[in-house]
């Protein structure tokens, strides 16, 4: 009888306990929608991913030593200090090459300039039929370094960092700056003055 008795107490007090986490979980609050959640996360992102300027106008030590462990002994044609970045500047296989550090000296990415021919065809089509009349003046590759968060900045402007391609146009006095994505995939960027 005392088995029966304390087998009904265990059971009861399990059903109880299940019964007030399903409550719990209920209670979590969700978002309502999709788009609810994408704009919470990129809330999130843009809170985690806020540039620091550097300070001073000499490349760090750390920088410079980061810049070795990642692309070894290569010899580095320019080194400079730019707002958020510091910037090595270094020619392989012929071609230049700009690795851009952050704030902890560590890589966000590489720059090298490109041709249109080099952008997916799809997009090649698409700024042909978009944009007749501009000529194409410069490409430029974005190579990301994904183990790192921290956002580049191109032409002025903060974006994710995603390997891109970013193709400036000029047409009479407008200069405007394409990005393009791997897939081809074409979007405004940015206007220059």
């Amino acid at each position: 009888m005392k088995k029966l008795l304390v087998l009904s107490a265990a059971v009861a007090l399990t059903v109880a306990v299940n019964a007030q986490s399903d409550v719990a979980a209920a209670t979590i609050e969700k978002p309502a929608f999709k788009h609810e959640a994408s704009v919470n996360n990129k809330e999130k992102k843009e809170v985690k991913k806020k540039l620091r300027k550097l300070e001073g106008k000499e490349v760090s030590y750390q920088s410079k030593n980061e810049f070795n462990v990642d692309f070894g002994n290569m010899p580095v044609s320019k080194w400079e200090r730019i707002e958020n970045f510091d910037k090595a500047t270094f020619t392989k296989d012929g071609k230049e090459i700009s690795a851009y550090y952050d704030y902890d000296a560590k890589l966000v990415g590489t720059t090298m300039h490109k041709t249109f021919a080099d952008l997916p065809a799809t997009s090649q089509k698409t700024i042909n039929e978009k944009y007749p009349g501009y000529s194409k003046v410069d490409v430029v590759l974005f190579d990301d370094n994904e183990v790192n968060e921290t956002d580049m900045v191109l032409y002025g402007t903060q974006f994710d960092d995603v390997d891109s391609y970013f193709v400036e146009l000029k047409k009479d006095n407008k200069t405007i700056i394409l990005q393009v994505s791997m897939s081809g995939a074409v979007s405004f960027y940015e206007q220059l003055k």
